[in-house]
C-alpha cells in the first residue's frame, strides 16, 4: 500500500488543479500591492535569454539539451528540468548532486555523502553526465567532480535520449552548461566560509577585450580548503578555467576554453554494514563521522585538464554549421581501507569491529569527444521547419591499475589507526572505447500551434581491454524518437512522446556469441503550462519505461546467460516554478515511481523493486524578497521529503525522511551577503541500503556564509 505524507498530498493537490490554485492565480497577477523593491544594479547581459546564457531568476524559458537546438521549453514534447545558477546558489548546493534535490523524478544524493562522485537516480536509473553537449564521464573514479562556480545552469532530460547522445542511461541524462564570455563587463570576487573549516575564495571576470566587442573573455578561478563531516577526509580544490570568444560578425562565433582542476579528498564512505546502521547493534548506531581507513595511507586525489573549441557559422539565412570538440586528460589516485565484502559487510561477534579490505588504484582517462551539426531553418506557408543533421565521436582510453587485499579489523566505535600493511597498484589494464553516431532530427511547427519532433540515429560502439573476448564489444544500434505537442493560446501545451535508448554490453555468451545492447523505450504523455505573463511554468507527466535485453541465467545451461530479462519504471511527475509576485518565488515538485524487475530467471529478483528508488518524493522551496533601507533582503526556506526505498531484493527497507533548508541574504550596491543552511535540524538519515549489505549516511547539517563583491 502506498503511503502518502501530508506534504506529498498537499503538493499533489496543488498541482492537480493548477488553474484553480492560488499558485496560478498569483502568478498571473505577478503583482503584490504595497511591496516596493529597491533599485539593484544588474550586471547580467541585457539581451533576451538564450539556451546557453544566464537565467534571470529561477525560471528558464529556453534550452538546447533536449533537441540540440535553441528551443522554448514549453515547445519541447518531453519532460526536461532546468536548474539555473541563481536557484542552486540560493539553495546552498555545494556539488552537482545537490543542484537536483528539488527536481521532480530525480533522487539526488543517492549514496549520501560520497566525495568520489555525484550520484542520482533519474526515473529509477543512474544518469549519464554531459557538459555543453559532450559526454564528460567514462567509467568510474577517474575524473574530477564538476565545480558549480564554473556553471551557468544544470539541465536534466527525463527518459531515454540516445537519438541525440548515443549510448547512455535509460532514465535520463544531465547536461551541465558552462559559463561563457559575456559582452558586458562583469567582475566578481566571492568568499565562502562554513562549518567543517570550509574556506573558499573564487573569482569570475568577464567582458569585452576590445572596443568593437569582437573579442570576449572569461576567467574563472577557485581555491578551497575544507574538512568534511567524516574525520580525516578533506575536500580541497584548485580550479582555473579561462575562455575566449571571437565574434568577427553576427554569423560567426568561436569559443576557445580550457580548464585545470585538482581535487584532494579521501574515503568519506566506509561501506558500513546493515547492523549498526539501519539494524540494531549492541553498541548502537555507528557515528556519522567514523573513518575506518588509515590517515597515513588514505587519499582520493584527482587531476584533470581539458581544452576545447566550440564554433558556429551562419551559412546564409537558413543554414548554420556548428562544431564542438574537447580533449581531456585526468588522473586519479585512490587508496582506501573499507568494510570487507566477504560475502557482505558485517559486524564481528564482538559487536564492535569489522573486517577490512585495503585497496589502491591509479586510474587514468584520456578522452576526445566531438559533435558536428548542420542546422537548416525554413518556412513554407504556415509551416516552420528546423532540420538538424549531426555526427558525433567519442574516443576514450581508460587506464586502471588496482590491487586489493585483506586488512586487519578496526573498531568502528573507537578506531585505532596504524595496524595495516600498505599495498601499491598492480599492472595497468588499458581499455579503448570508441563510439560514432549519425543522427537526423526534424522539428516542425504548424500555424504556431501544432509542434512535432521526429529523430533517428545509428550508432556503432567498440570497446577492447586487450584481453579475452569477454572484455570486448563491437555492437551497433538504431534508436528513434517521436514527439507531438499542441501550444494553446492560453498557455497550456499537452504533449506525447516516445523515445529509445541503448547501452552496449561487453562479453560473449558461453557459445561465443556477442551480447546485444541493452535497450529501453519510453512512452510519455503530459501537459506543460506557461502563464501568459511568464510568471509560472508547470509540467505534469506520466511515463512508462521498459528496459530489455537484461542478462539473466540460462535455465538450460548454468554456465550461460541469456538476454531475456526486463525491468519497468512507470510514474507520475509534477513540477512548477513560479514568480508568484515580484517578491515571491516558488519551486515545487512531486514524483511517484514504481520501478521493478518484470522478467528474470532469478526467482529472488523477479517482481522486486529496483534498488535505491524511493516510491514517493516531494519538495517545496520558496524565496521572499523585501526592501530594507537601501538594500534587499532575501529569505528562503525549503522542505524535502524522500520516501522509503528497498535494497533490490525487497529484503531491507530504507525508511523515509524529511529535511529542511533555509537561506538568508542581503544585497546592497555591489555587495551581497548570504547564509545557507542545509539539513537545518541536523537530521541523521540513511539515504539507501543495498542488497550487498552496506548502507550510506546522508549529509549532516551544512552551513555556509558567503560574501560577494561585484565591480
Amino acid at each position: 500500500m502506498t503511503r502518502r505524507t501530508p506534504l506529498a498530498a498537499a503538493v499533489l493537490t496543488a498541482f492537480a488543479f493548477p488553474a484553480a490554485c492560488p499558485l496560478a492565480a498569483y502568478a498571473q497577477q505577478n503583482e503584490q500591492p504595497g511591496v516596493t523593491l529597491p533599485t539593484v544594479t544588474v550586471t547580467a547581459p541585457s539581451a533576451e535569454e538564450t539556451a546557453t546564457g544566464p537565467v534571470a531568476g529561477y525560471r528558464a524559458k529556453r534550452s538546447a539539451t533536449a533537441t540540440k537546438t535553441d528551443t522554448p521549453l514549453h515547445e519541447t514534447p518531453q519532460s526536461i528540468s532546468v536548474v539555473p545558477r541563481e536557484q542552486f546558489e540560493d539553495q546552498g548546493a555545494s556539488n552537482l548532486q545537490d543542484t537536483m534535490r528539488y527536481t521532480a523524478g530525480v533522487y539526488a544524493n543517492t549514496f549520501g555523502f560520497d566525495n568520489r562522485g555525484d550520484w542520482a537516480r533519474i526515473r529509477g536509473t543512474d544518469f549519464a553526465q554531459y557538459q555543453d553537449g559532450l559526454r564528460m564521464l567514462f567509467g568510474f573514479y577517474n575524473n574530477v567532480r564538476p565545480d558549480l562556480w564554473s556553471l551557468e545552469r544544470v539541465e536534466i532530460i527525463k527518459g531515454p535520449a540516445s537519438v541525440l547522445y548515443g549510448q547512455g542511461s535509460f532514465g535520463g541524462l544531465v547536461n551541465l552548461v558552462s559559463k561563457r564570455p559575456l559582452d558586458t563587463e562583469q567582475r566578481q570576487i566571492d568568499l565562502t566560509v562554513g562549518n567543517h573549516n570550509r574556506k573558499q575564495l573564487a573569482v569570475d571576470l568577464t567582458g569585452p577585450l576590445n572596443e568593437e566587442g569582437t573579442l570576449l573573455y572569461r576567467l574563472i578561478a577557485l581555491g578551497r580548503d575544507s574538512d568534511t563531516q567524516v574525520n580525516h577526509v578533506p575536500d580541497d580544490r584548485r580550479l582555473l578555467a579561462p575562455s575566449l570568444t571571437w565574434k568577427p560578425n553576427a554569423g560567426t562565433s568561436v569559443r576557445l576554453y580550457a580548464s585545470m582542476q585538482k581535487d584532494e579528498s579521501g574515503s568519506s564512505v566506509g561501506f558500513f554494514p546493515w547492523q549498526g546502521m539501519l539494524l540494531p547493534a549492541p553498541f548502537g548506531r555507528i557515528p556519522t563521522d567514523t573513518f575506518i581507513s588509515e590517515p597515513s595511507f588514505d587519499e582520493f586525489k584527482a587531476d584533470q585538464k581539458a581544452l576545447g573549441v566550440e564554433a558556429s557559422w551562419k551559412l546564409g539565412e537558413r543554414l548554420t554549421l556548428r562544431h564542438h570538440i574537447r580533449k581531456s586528460e585526468s588522473e586519479v589516485t585512490y587508496r582506501s581501507l573499507y568494510s570487507r565484502f566477504g560475502p557482505r559487510p558485517t559486524l564481528n561477534p564482538d559487536g564492535r569491529t569489522v573486517n577490512r579490505t585495503i585497496y589502491a588504484a591509479a586510474n587514468e582517462a584520456d578522452a576526445l569527444t566531438a559533435d558536428t551539426q548542420l542546422e537548416a531553418k525554413w518556412k513554407s506557408g504556415r509551416l516552420e521547419s528546423t532540420m538538424l543533421a549531426g555526427w558525433d565521436v567519442q574516443r576514450v582510453t581508460l587506464g586502471n591499475a588496482a590491487t586489493s587485499a585483506a586488512a586487519p579489523t578496526i573498531d568502528v566505535y573507537a578506531p585505532v589507526y596504524g595496524n595495516f600493511t600498505p599495498v601499491t597498484p598492480g599492472a595497468q589494464t588499458i581499455t579503448e572505447q570508441r563510439q560514432t553516431g549519425l543522427y537526423l532530427q526534424y522539428q516542425g511547427k504548424w500555424a504556431d500551434r501544432w509542434i512535432g519532433v521526429v529523430g533517428l540515429r545509428r550508432d556503432h560502439a567498440k570497446s577492447d581491454s586487450g584481453g579475452a573476448a569477454a572484455s570486448r564489444l563491437d555492437s551497433s544500434a538504431t534508436t528513434g524518437r517521436l514527439g507531438i505537442a499542441y501550444a494553446h493560446p492560453s498557455g497550456w501545451s499537452p504533449y506525447a512522446s516516445w523515445s529509445e535508448s541503448f547501452l552496449p554490453v561487453t562479453g560473449v555468451t558461453a557459445f561465443g556469441q556477442a551480447y546485444q545492447p541493452q535497450t529501453a523505450e519510453q512512452a510519455e504523455i503530459g501537459v506543460k503550462y506557461q502563464a501568459p505573463n511568464g510568471g509560472l511554468s508547470f509540467t505534469a507527466s506520466v511515463y512508462d519505461i521498459r528496459e530489455t535485453n537484461r542478462r539473466t541465467p540460462d535455465p538450460a545451461n548454468p554456465l550461460n546467460q541469456v538476454q531475456t530479462g526486463e525491468a519497468r519504471s512507470k510514474g507520475v511527475e509534477l513540477e512548477a516554478v513560479a514568480a508568484l509576485t515580484k517578491a515571491v518565488d516558488v519551486v515545487a515538485a512531486y514524483s511517484h515511481i514504481d520501478a521493478r524487475v518484470i522478467r528474470s530467471n532469478t526467482a529472488a529478483e523477479l517482481g522486486r523493486r529496483l534498488a535505491s528508488v524511493p516510491g514517493n518524493q516531494a519538495s517545496l522551496w520558496s524565496r521572499y524578497k523585501l526592501a530594507v533601507g537601501n538594500g534587499l533582503v532575501s529569505i528562503g526556506a525549503g522542505v524535502r521529503y524522500v520516501g522509503s526505498s528497498w535494497d533490490g531484493r525487497d529484503v531491507l527497507e530504507t525508511p523515509d525522511y524529511t529535511l529542511f533548508d533555509a537561506m538568508l541574504g542581503y544585497e546592497t550596491g555591489p555587495w551581497k551577503a548570504s547564509l545557507t543552511i542545509n539539513n537545518l535540524a541536523d537530521k541523521v538519515h540513511i539515504t539507501t541500503c543495498i542488497n550487498r549489505g552496506d548502507c550510506y549516511y546522508g549529509m549532516r547539517r551544512t552551513v555556509m556564509a558567503n560574501l560577494r563583491y561585484t565591480f
